[in-house]
């Protein structure tokens, strides 16, 4: 069975100069990357890879990449709003769960009619199991439990949304069955399960989590395990799910008992039409300087550059990332 322990989670056109390597990207371009929530680990996969770009540049010092990238990272509204913002060229990466990564290559699921063949992998990041999460008196101790109650679904466009209506269906259940079904964003949520308003929420999101840190050792919530039949189910049937153990007392002390789900991984994306020049580049950096970015969130502790180039990756890897990669001997 795939399963994710998160126990021990805490070339071509270049030439030399005098003053460095000079790239044949074009001088000041500007790329997004399409990030998630500003508390989720999505926003810092973005900034932390924008991070890496910058660190590069040899723009201002005497060494460096003179590759003239600039980077930016804006909250989003997460998984499929990337992917779609990508499609219409309005950005040039985004984070993306596994799932919606597949869906929307293949056409199917949300994607289905709107199938996305210009989407390419990067490479992926970290485990994401989707937690769901209840308040410390909602007395929610199953997915049974929700009936009758203010649960949480997710923005639209949500990764988080996205598989809590792929359960939903799994499970039988209809927005119908709860009490009411609210569409906070991750930023809302937590916010929202502390102060009563909604007796429950789901997050797809690596750990650790400093929002959902809040709910479980601020405010008492705790998590539901997923683990059923149905849920094994879905792990057997999608080559994207994998189980998860989140291990109690390891990242939330609060936390007393360790959580079973399932999850998918965060992948980095783009486009066939971005430049194999500007993927490259942004790929080297992060490559180039792994040590640095692991240390930017207790998620991305364990990344290994072989997983990385292969784990959750179901769209073709884009040109620009297949030739550093072979440059590194990762691939032939």
């Amino acid at each position: 069975m795939k399963k994710f322990l998160l126990a021990t989670i805490a070339s071509a056109g270049m030439a030399f100069t005098g003053s460095g390597l000079v790239s044949s990207v074009s001088s000041a371009e500007f790329i997004s990357i399409g990030t998630g929530g500003p508390t989720g680990v999505y926003f810092v996969v973005g900034n932390s890879v924008c991070r890496m770009v910058h660190k590069e540049a040899a723009e201002g010092r005497s060494s460096g990449r003179k590759h003239g990238l600039r980077c930016a990272a804006p909250s989003t509204g997460g998984s499929n709003y990337n992917i779609g913002q990508i499609k219409e060229g309005e950005l040039q990466f985004g984070v993306a769960q596994s799932d919606w990564q597949y869906h929307a290559f293949n056409g199917s699921s949300k994607w289905e009619g709107n199938k996305y063949d210009n989407l390419r992998a990067v490479f992926s990041v970290h485990p994401e199991p989707f937690q769901l999460i209840a308040g410390a008196s909602s007395g929610i101790k199953s997915w049974d439990d929700l009936a009758g109650k203010i649960v949480n679904i997710g923005n639209p466009g949500s990764g988080q949304r996205g598989t809590m209506e792929v359960l939903m269906k799994a499970k039988g259940t209809s927005v119908g069955d709860f009490k009411q079904a609210t569409e906070l964003t991750s930023s809302e949520q937590v916010g929202a399960l502390c102060d009563g308003k909604v007796d429950a929420i789901a997050y797809t999101v690596g750990v650790p989590n400093g929002a959902i840190g809040q709910a479980i050792d601020g405010c008492g919530a705790h998590f539901v395990n997923l683990n059923s039949s149905v849920e094994k189910g879905l792990v057997a049937d999608n080559p994207f799910y994998a189980f998860a153990t989140i291990p109690a007392g390891t990242f939330y002390k609060s936390q007393k008992e360790d959580a079973v789900t399932f999850g998918v991984m965060a992948t980095f994306v783009s486009s066939a039409d971005v430049s194999d020049d500007v993927v490259y580049e942004v790929v080297r950096a992060v490559f180039e300087n792994l040590d640095d970015f692991k240390k930017l969130h207790p998620a991305f502790t364990n990344l290994d550059p072989k997983q990385m180039i292969s784990n959750g990756l179901s769209a073709p890897l884009h040109d620009g990332a297949v030739r550093y990669y072979k440059e590194q001997g990762w691939m032939e």
